[in-house]
């Protein structure tokens, strides 16, 4: 049901300067982009036998150079299109809705780390009204395979 991809050794916004995105302090320098994506991309191998192939880092924010980095150690940078829960800070409720604006290639972010929100209920809720809609949810590998 999942692949487990690379987000980040502490979940940081991926710059060459330190940017601070939703109040998150970015990596200051090309070594510290290169600290937060290998790190953990180098745990996720050692534990799964397989190296991540995309990566999204801590709020889906990179400069120019800190994509090339990225690229240049073998990744694809993805982002999200739909912020599915705002952090886990939605309602059941508005999970729900933010999901219902999903189009053809939508891809969604949710943070299933906090069972203790209502992100489940309204992802629940969401998806059988989607399947009516004709959507179907596919690996983010067979999305590109296309």
């Amino acid at each position: 049901m999942f692949e487990i991809e690379n987000h980040g050794w502490l979940h940081r916004p991926c710059s060459v300067n330190g940017r601070s995105v939703y109040g998150i302090k970015g990596t200051a320098n090309s070594g510290e982009v290169f600290e937060e994506v290998e790190t953990n991309g180098q745990k996720i191998e050692r534990l799964t036998g397989r190296k991540p192939k995309y990566y999204r880092s801590g709020t889906a924010y990179y400069d120019e150079v800190a994509l090339k980095i990225v690229e240049a150690l073998g990744y694809q940078a993805v982002g999200f299109s739909i912020l599915g829960d705002k952090g886990a800070t939605y309602s059941a409720a508005q999970v729900k809705t933010a999901l219902l604006t999903a189009g053809p290639g939508s891809i969604i972010i949710c943070h299933m780390n906090h069972p203790e929100k209502e992100t489940a209920e309204g992802i629940i809720a969401a998806v059988p009204e989607l399947k009516k809609k004709g959507f179907r949810f596919v690996k983010l590998s067979e999305y590109h395979l296309r």
